[in-house]
């Protein structure tokens, strides 16, 4: 067998029929040949000369690929044995043989980002492998099942299987120091370190310094970061792994689904499968009486906070770290919990709604303390129901009272009190890294982790949670905080909550007070604002006024208005209602030359511009509209 490369070098050696090469990606110059005679052999470029040969199948050989990471000097290969080889190709010995296949397997690729070996026989199935357990994870056979992009061949068409997730690994914690993973590479940020007097557009792009951190030793799918900041746990393939999160060293390690921390980083929860919990204090086991209940029901995933959360399907259920008991048990479909800073509030997030409820741990310990007996259903009364939302939450944070999150339909919002509003929309999905005090800025990362930022006033946010639960004297001293350019949407917050007296106090946009002045019969302020107005903006504004006026009986304003406005016709009227003569002289002289203003222009639209000549105007021709005015006002009064 003969291997030739742009009829440059020739390389022999095989003795049947070369079936594939592939090329080392960390070293262009070394290649890999698979060959029916059972051997894999490596090549040097510019060499013909054998550098090893592998006798790696009990058969014939059929495909062969590199790992494309750092840190393995592995190959695949699969062969006509049934079997898939993952071979370390500088010791030259079998690492794993992986069975599955009924037939031949026809390929077996590293996938370039994944940890996953995907591979594909003629029996017509692709499987994926995880390629650190060496665990099938899935098969898929065509019947067309859905399964970032891999293409596969067959015989009879191709088929485009998406892998993974579109959603980052990422952490930030309140200080804005930022660790997210790319593959099992972990890097760092600073986004204290971004300006605030920036003047961004909302949801620009901004440029973040990274620097490398280290590497992981699994694939991640969470990064869960301890309360006080120190500890980072990377979540994935089925293991665990805690770093320092300064310097990136393995505190600890364990198998486990899903991992959460406690209120303080000295204790935390491990979901080892469905059916075992373990608690750790100081990084050891902690012994006793473990979850109440947690062997009898099916846990999916759990979730840190004040009290230990878990979910199940069609349930949510919380423990009290310390003894073990049930404090809650909730029938809910839930697939997230989210606990605030402050350990009051706590949303569970379903696939279309999510529900914020207030914890009361006084509540809990008052039925504790009178030896009432804890059931499987915990304390009704350890949680209460605040509000319903209507959204589907895709990632979201808590700010103190305030819950920021990001919807599937793109938007950007927050919920504070009893009602949600939107921030921005967006164009593209965005994942919540979360919110810096400081810069009074919401930051977020789409799929790549380019980073973006979007304005939030805390001070807002404090004084509509403080108008929301009612106390209007902590309102009252947050309100001299807010920046000016915030008040306006205050204003129009608390107009929506029927508080127009205090709106019109707050608000500096001349439309909206006069809008409000107007809904408060307020016309000496709607008076004040709108001859402050241009004059060009200020004649509907007249007129509404006008309207307004006559409704409430003010007769002066409203003629005043209505003269501004130059509305003829509710002068008119107002002049014959209130039997004002000179009034509706002075309205006859404006209307005149105004009708035969649009006579003349009706006939020259027409086409009829000789008609239109022959008519006189007032301003050119007044002895034409005078004749027969003094008799009919005679009349007129004889008739009285």
């Amino acid at each position: 067998m003969k291997i030739s490369t742009h009829r440059s070098t020739v390389y022999e050696g095989h003795s049947h029929y070369a079936m594939n090469i592939a090329f080392n990606p960390k070293d262009a110059n070394t290649l890999a040949s698979a060959c029916l005679d059972r051997t894999v052999k490596m090549w040097s470029l510019g060499s013909p000369h054998l550098n090893f040969t592998m006798d790696a199948h009990d058969k014939g050989i059929d495909y062969v690929d590199f790992y494309p990471g750092p840190d393995r000097p592995y190959i695949v290969t699969t062969g006509d044995d049934k079997t898939i080889k993952v071979w370390d190709y500088l010791s030259e010995s079998c690492v794993q043989t992986m069975e599955g296949h009924i037939n031949n397997p026809s390929f077996a690729v590293f996938h370039p980002n994944l940890p996953i070996i995907i591979s594909a026989s003629e029996d017509g199935t692709v499987k994926f492998w995880n390629s650190n357990m060496y665990r099938l994870a899935n098969t898929l056979s065509y019947a067309l099942e859905d399964a970032n992009e891999v293409a596969v061949g067959y015989d009879e068409g191709i088929v485009v299987i998406k892998l993974g997730r579109d959603e980052p690994t990422y952490s930030m914690d309140s200080s804005g120091k930022l660790i997210y993973a790319r593959n099992q590479l972990a890097l760092s940020g600073n986004i204290q370190s971004l300006s605030p007097d920036d003047p961004l557009p909302e949801g620009t792009c901004i440029p973040l310094s990274i620097k490398e951190l280290g590497t992981t030793e699994i694939f991640g799918n969470a990064l869960i970061r301890g309360p006080n900041g120190r500890f980072v746990t990377v979540v994935g393939d089925g293991q665990y792994i805690v770093y320092t999160a300064l310097a990136w060293r393995n505190k600890c390690f364990g198998v486990g689904l899903s991992v959460a921390w406690g209120g303080d980083s000295n204790a935390y929860a491990v979901l080892e499968n469905r059916v075992k919990l373990h608690v750790y204090k100081n990084f050891k086991e902690r012994g006793g009486v473990g979850m109440k209940g947690c062997e009898s029901w099916s846990i999916d995933a759990i979730f840190g906070g004040p009290v230990l959360g878990a979910r199940g399907k069609g349930f949510v259920v919380f423990w009290d770290w310390e003894t073990g008991e049930v404090v809650r048990r909730i029938d809910v479909e839930a697939k997230n919990i989210y606990w605030s800073g402050t350990g009051s509030f706590v949303v569970i997030a379903s696939e279309d709604s999510f529900y914020v409820l207030h914890f009361s741990r006084d509540a809990y310990n008052a039925k504790v303390e009178q030896g009432v007996d804890i059931t499987d259903e915990g304390v009704e009364e350890a949680f209460d129901i605040v509000a319903e939302i209507p959204d589907s939450v895709r990632t979201a944070k808590w700010v103190g009272d305030c819950f920021i999150y990001t919807t599937a339909s793109n938007r950007i919002n927050y919920f504070v009190g009893t009602e949600s509003y939107t921030i921005s929309p967006s164009d593209i999905p965005l994942y919540i890294l979360g919110y810096v005090p400081a810069h009074n800025r919401v930051y977020l990362a789409d799929k790549d982790m380019n980073i973006y930022a979007y304005s939030l006033s805390l001070s807002v946010v404090e004084y509509q949670t403080a108008v929301l639960w009612g106390d209007m004297d902590a309102a009252a001293e947050i309100l001299p905080s807010i920046p000016k350019e915030q008040l306006n949407k205050v204003a129009r917050f608390l107009e929506a909550r029927d508080m127009k007296e205090l709106a019109l106090q707050i608000s500096t946009d001349p439309d909206h007070r006069f809008d409000l002045a107007l809904q408060l019969d307020d016309l000496d302020v709607a008076t004040e604002i709108t001859r402050c107005m241009p004059e060009a903006e200020a004649e509907t504004k007249w007129k509404a006024l006008g309207d307004r006026a006559l409704a409430v009986w003010r007769f002066d304003l409203a003629k005043e208005a209505f003269d501004k406005a130059g509305d003829l016709s509710s002068l008119m009227l107002l002049s014959l209602a209130v039997g004002n003569r000179d009034g509706l002289r002075k309205v006859g002289d404006r209307a005149v030359p105004k009708a035969v203003d649009a006579w003349h222009t009706e006939l020259r639209r027409w086409n009829k511009s000789k008609i239109a000549a022959s008519i006189g105007h007032p301003s050119e021709h007044a002895d034409l509209f005078e004749e027969g005015w003094h008799d009919v006002l005679f009349r007129e009064v004889e008739s009285r």
